[in-house]
């Protein structure tokens, strides 16, 4: 497996993207989509966020043989007072590829970026009691708290949204 940072797409990397975001809403992960997620949505998302690569946005991605099988977005902030934190945002892999190292690969590679760029301070939300904060609390995170009925999942039902933290050692 590769982690990667791609600073602009390739028409090939969104047609890739676009079909992961579909099937991981499908698939249930509440990243902020419904199930009736389409294409055509999934891949202005993405063309939606590309003027912003490589500025505001770092996006990662897992490959396996060429093949996009997870992503992951670092969003600095652009407040004068908050340049040392950023928030990370959809952590994606495809069904196929969980529970084989790949979020925590991609986590790994994201706090290199973040330290790269002297953040200190990370933080993101999650669905809570879902497959992902569970992960979170195994590599480090902390947890914040909770906030009730905050978004709803794939399918529709409102659930609630713990927030983390993982505080990076300073350069």
């Amino acid at each position: 497996m590769k982690i990667r940072v791609i600073e602009s797409y390739l028409s090939s990397e969104t047609d890739q993207l676009s079909a992961l975001l579909v099937k991981t809403v499908q698939s249930g992960a509440s990243i902020g989509f419904l199930n009736r997620i389409s294409y055509d949505e999934a891949k202005a998302y993405w063309q939606d966020r590309e003027p912003q690569l490589g500025q505001s946005i770092i996006l990662l991605v897992a490959e396996v043989d060429g093949c996009i099988v997870g992503t992951v977005q670092l969003e600095l902030s652009d407040k004068s007072n908050a340049r040392h934190r950023a928030e990370v945002q959809k952590l994606m892999v495809d069904p196929e590829y969980r529970k084989q190292g790949v979020a925590q690969k991609l986590l790994e590679q994201l706090e290199q970026e973040a330290l790269l760029r002297r953040l200190h301070l990370l933080v993101l939300d999650t669905e809570t009691n879902s497959p992902a904060e569970f992960l979170y609390r195994r590599v480090g995170w902390s947890h914040a708290g909770d906030i009730p009925n905050y978004a709803l999942t794939p399918d529709g039902k409102l659930h609630n949204t713990s927030y983390y933290y993982k505080m990076l050692p300073p350069i």
